[in-house]
């Protein structure tokens, strides 16, 4: 077969490590032969100098040296040394013998012995010969000889080192057409020796009968070769070849990829890669698969002057469509694999417009939501494929981002109707020049999507046993009779919204070293909304008294809010014998009318949130634009940070907020009922508090909570650690969440995902990595594997379980990977899906 990756280098065992190249190794040695022969022409007139000695000759106590001008470039100059010069006028030979060394044009000769034939114009080189050229490639030999016109010729006990890494040996070497070298019972490899014991043979090695180097075509093509591992032969390929080491790109088959899958079979892919040019270039992969026949795989990638693109396009006719059902209970259930005739296109593109400006895209068209991870052609454990086109825009104190997003969703349970598609555009700008001394900019949002059904989803205990379960659309009144049990995670229809908002700051500090912030907020929203069809019970229900819910049909919506506000801090700094200390006090007040209009524009961004330390004094607690905190506020805080001599860093936050006045917009709810249950829907909002410490920059602990305002009952805790011991590393996330029905999580919600790796030494490591689901009592995420990486050789092989990836009551998904990567001559491996999941990866 022949290996079309870019190929890298490495050492031959007991090879010398050198950087150098191979290309014209031997052009240069010819130049020593030609310089050397035009010096010595005038032998004849030499011996009849003064003293036996030729022109330019001069000796000393470290032995004899000569320098003058060659005929074929008098611009360069050659040198060289040796313990004595011997002449035999007779036979016309000149001998440079005892740590002979040349230097010519860059390149260097070294030899025991150097020898120059008029006769049969010849230079030979003998014992511990090492020639290096001016590019820095290394031949090492025990004999060397090249003709005159040095086309033709041979060396001995080879041993080539080139600036790449890459090494050869061989028996003999001879050299024909002045651009083919064949070696002679060669070896190649790309790793370096063993530092111990440079005699061990190299990690791996192909061993030869014959290896031809054609310099010309920058090929190796290898004759009954085998491939070694730690001296052990591993595979025998009676033709092999490589690109030469040199090549970055270079047409030819790569290295196949073999695969396995309940409802594909057994499978391999044979890419072939076509340089076409510099600048371009196309892979075709044939995939042959047991049951399904043959996939085709085609990838077009370009390189313009100012980006690059990406076209790759898959299909298949299949021969088993009925691999992609499954029964229970008598039932027969189609999997979206059911289907003759699959496939997708995908593209991806970035260029720079100009300084300033980029433009790019990432999409991807399916037959069906599965045939990427049913073909292996997505990154593994992806549930969600986002396609998008963009333009964005950066200036020292602005940023522009405009593009549209379409969301693909790839399991099973996902449908389609309920994915929106979403287009946005996000603006920036600092003004360049101060406001009343202090920072002033505007921020704005535009955001349009459509959606063709509403995404619903229960909170009653008949879904509750998955926690957050979507159901279909009109299901709603059908399963949950009480309003109160179905939320509206995406509304059906259309809706636009233009969001804009202009603010100024400016940070105060006094003598007594406190820090005022005073700041003013102005935000504007309209919106457009023509809302499709939702079930009578969710049009016509309320969670809360007052609260307006999202009905069917259209409506412009305008909605204001000014705010003006004041942030304090007095940072109280101690330096002690045993560290450095900093308390610092905080409040916030905030002054601001009602959110109006609540519930009556669509919140599709704003479903996220979180109160905790990191958004306490967020003068907008929501995560988005589609609902904007109302009524009068004061946070407040501590936060407490200690630096300890040989103990190291502390850190400590504990907040609460307020609703001074006004509606407190965390109190009503909106189709999500975002905000309620939040921890900030009373008067006084729960408590927050987070914990950290870091005895040394290799170990950490991360702790937060939330407390409930009455009683101190603990509604959320999260702890978060990583440790770096020598080659031991573990990273650990633990989290407890207390039920929000009102927000669909019936249950109380508790899990732990904890992953780790050691390094056996240098090169070997094992990982493992596991998550346990404490309220359904089992591990729903499983993975344990084990690695070998160097400067030649790397091998990973996995072996992962996942619940996840098929949905609620699902199949686990195991899958075996196996990969290998021989430096220089490409990677390859296998994969294979164990359990019927038109999910798994291959």
């Amino acid at each position: 077969m022949t290996v079309g990756l870019p190929p890298a280098v490495g050492n031959i065992s007991g090879g010398r490590r050198r950087n150098a190249r191979r290309t014209g190794v031997l052009a240069s040695a010819a130049g020593l032969y030609l310089m050397a022969a035009s010096l010595v022409a005038t032998a004849p007139a030499v011996a009849q100098t003064q003293d036996n000695q030729p022109p330019g000759i001069t000796s000393s106590a470290l032995g004899t040296s000569f320098s003058g001008t060659g005929k074929l470039d008098p611009n360069q100059k050659m040198l060289v040394t040796a313990d004595q010069l011997e002449y035999d006028y007779q036979r016309e030979t000149v001998s440079a013998v005892g740590t002979v060394q040349i230097y010519y044009d860059g390149s260097t000769l070294e030899a025991n012995r150097v020898v120059l034939d008029r006769k049969s114009n010849t230079l030979f080189a003998q014992g511990n010969v090492r020639l290096k050229d001016k590019t820095g490639k290394i031949v090492t030999a025990d004999n060397l000889e090249l003709t005159q016109d040095f086309k033709q010729g041979f060396i001995d006990s080879l041993r080539l080192d080139t600036p790449d890494k890459t090494h050869f040996a061989a028996t003999r070497a001879d050299r024909t057409d002045g651009n083919v070298t064949v070696f002679q019972n060669g070896v190649y490899t790309a790793c370096e020796p063993c530092k111990d014991d440079p005699s061990k043979p190299p990690l791996w090695q192909i061993k030869a009968k014959k290896i031809v180097h054609n310099e010309e075509e920058k090929m190796i093509y290898y004759q009954d070769a085998w491939v070694e591992f730690f001296g052990m032969p591993v595979a025998y390929f009676p033709y092999l070849s490589s690109p030469d080491p040199t090549v970055k790109r270079k047409t030819g088959f790569l290295i196949p990829e073999f695969f396995s899958s309940s409802q594909i079979g057994y499978g391999v892919s044979t890419p072939f890669f076509w340089n076409i040019a510099p600048d371009r270039d196309l892979t075709l992969t044939p995939s042959f698969t047991t049951k399904q026949g043959v996939l085709m795989e085609a990838e077009w990638r370009q390189r313009l002057i100012n980006g690059a693109y990406t076209i790759r396009a898959a299909g298949i006719m299949q021969q088993d469509k009925d691999a992609f059902t499954t029964s229970s209970y008598g039932l027969t259930e189609y999997l979206p694999g059911y289907r003759d005739n699959r496939g997708s296109l995908q593209s991806t593109g970035a260029f720079a417009l100009n300084k300033f400006w980029t433009f790019g895209w990432d999409g991807t068209l399916v037959s069906d939501r599965t045939f990427l991870q049913d073909y292996n052609l997505i990154g593994d454990g992806a549930s969600t494929k986002t396609s998008t086109v963009y333009l964005t825009g950066q200036g020292d104190r602005s940023y522009f981002d405009v593009r549209g997003l379409y969301f693909l969703g790839l399991s099973v349970t996902d449908n389609q109707d309920l994915q929106p598609i979403v287009g946005t555009l996000n603006y920036n700008k600092v003004f360049d020049k101060a406001l009343w001394g202090g920072e002033a900019g505007i921020k704005a949002n535009l955001t349009s999507l459509t959606r063709q059904e509403a995404d619903f989803i229960g909170t009653s205990a008949l879904t509750s046993s998955t926690g957050a379960v979507g159901i279909p659309t009109g299901s709603c009144a059908l399963m949950n009779p009480n309003p109160e049990q179905c939320l509206l995670r995406g509304a059906p229809g259309d809706y636009t919204r233009l969001s804009a908002e202009l603010y100024w700051k400016k940070a105060i500090t006094d003598s007594a070293g406190q820090i005022w912030t005073p700041f003013v907020t102005a935000r504007v929203d309209v919106a457009s909304v023509n809302t499709g069809y939702l079930p009578y019970s969710y049009m016509y229900g309320a969670t809360l008294p007052g609260q307006n819910t999202l009905q069917s049909g259209a409506d412009d919506l305008i909605r204001g809010m000014p705010a003006v506000g004041l942030d304090y801090k007095y940072p109280f700094i101690s330096a002690e014998s045993w560290g450095t200390q900093i308390i610092e006090p905080r409040a916030q007040v905030i002054i601001r009318p009602n959110e109006t209009n609540i519930g009556n524009f669509p919140n599709e961004d704003a479903q996220s949130l979180v109160f905790d330390d990191t958004n306490l004094f967020e003068v907008n607690k929501y995560s988005g634009y589609d609902r904007v905190e109302g009524g009068s506020r004061v946070n407040l805080g501590v936060t407490y940070t200690a630096a300890i001599h040989g103990a190291g860093l502390v850190t400590a936050v504990i907040g609460q907020s307020y609703n001074l006045f006004g509606r407190n917009s965390f109190a009503y709810g909106d189709m999500a009922n975002t905000g309620l249950e939040s921890g900030l829907e009373s008067t006084a909002s729960d408590y927050i508090a987070k914990f950290g410490y870091s005895p040394t920059k290799y170990l950490e602990f991360v702790t937060r909570f939330r407390f409930d305002n009455d009683n101190l009952s603990m509604q959320r805790f999260e702890l978060q650690g990583r440790a770096e011991i020598d080659r031991f590393n573990v990273a650990l996330t633990y989290g407890r969440y207390e039920a929000q029905p009102l927000l669909g999580y019936y249950d109380t919600r508790e899990g732990i995902y904890t992953n780790a790796s050691y390094k056996l030494n240098d090169n070997w490591a094992v990982r493992g990595a596991v998550r346990y689901d404490f309220a359904a009592g089992e591990f729903d995420y499983t993975l344990v594997g084990l690695s070998y990486i160097d400067d030649c050789f790397t091998l990973a092989l996995n072996y992962v379980t996942d619940y996840t990836l098929n949905g609620p009551n699902a199949a686990p998904v195991n899958k075996v990977m196996f990969r290998i990567g021989l430096r220089t001559l490409g990677e390859g491996g296998f994969s294979t899906s164990l359990g019927s999941s038109s999910e798994t990866s291959q």
